[in-house]
């Protein structure tokens, strides 16, 4: 099966350093052929934090990337760049393209931009942005696994973190559903936990599944569980997909990133 790493919100400027080595140690054990950063790289903004977080990717030694902004990947401080240029300092080190799209004969990755200048916290998806995924699913290959990525939440398990739910989720849901999509990798809570939207949309006729990561570096710890990543292993068996996550999680004792829960997805 194939494997890919995904880890958001390591808020470099913030980062543990053992924690670090361990992704690091995680990643060439597992050797990943694509890893996901979906946002909230740095903590401020700053060039030493990009710079930093870009070290860090390639030390993880992964063949391919696919990166998103978060909103802490805006200036917030430096209101002058954050109005005309907020995403220069994250294009030095991540590339001019916003929107990155991974397309691979069995993996279909596309990457949404969820932030805004004139929003701190808060992320939405335009119907715009909605229509141009939706176009894209629906050109993939029948063989290929379809994940969506997006910063701030489509689903949340927890009333307290309603207020972060990306606005236009719901018709983006449905749409993207209706189009192909199998699974939706997000973060900006830092809460991990996987649920299938199938199960919450009554109107979904297939199965979709929502994966949030937790913070994988940063000291920026919340709720119960400790810095965080995904493996999602994927792959067929005869005419059937398979995929399987798996949730893991740093173990302070071990110094290690260590398996806490793995989980076989039903995909059509």
């Amino acid at each position: 099966m194939r494997v890919l790493l995904h880890i958001s919100d390591p808020h470099f400027g913030t980062e543990r350093p053992q924690v670090v080595k361990a992704l690091e140690r995680l990643a060439h054990a597992q050797a990943p052929e694509l890893v996901i950063l979906s946002g909230d790289i740095t903590q401020r903004a700053r060039k030493a934090e990009f710079a930093a977080a870009g070290a860090f990717m390639d030390r993880l030694a992964v063949p391919s990337r696919l990166v998103i902004a978060g909103n802490h990947d805006i200036p917030l401080f430096d209101v002058v760049t954050r109005i005309f240029r907020p995403y220069s300092r994250y294009g030095r080190v991540f590339g001019s393209n916003l929107e990155p799209v991974h397309d691979a004969p069995e993996l279909l990755v596309i990457g949404v931009r969820t932030t805004r200048r004139y929003r701190h916290i808060e992320g939405e998806v335009s119907a715009r942005q909605v229509e141009r995924v939706a176009k894209r699913l629906r050109q993939a290959d029948k063989r290929q696994l379809r994940i969506v990525v997006t910063h701030q939440p489509v689903f949340v398990t927890h009333a307290e973190d309603e207020e972060h739910l990306l606005r236009g989720h719901q018709k983006a849901v449905v749409e993207w559903a209706q189009a192909g999509v199998d699974l939706i990798l997000g973060g900006h809570i830092h809460r991990p936990f996987i649920s299938g939207l199938h199960d919450r949309f009554t109107s979904l006729q297939r199965p979709v599944w929502v994966v949030q990561a937790g913070t994988a570096v940063s000291t920026r710890i919340r709720h119960d569980s400790n810095n965080s990543v995904y493996l999602i292993r994927h792959g067929w068996a005869g005419d059937a997909r398979q995929c399987e996550i798996e949730r893991w999680d740093y173990d302070e004792d071990s110094n290690e990133f260590a398996m806490i829960q793995s989980k076989a997805l039903r995909i059509a």
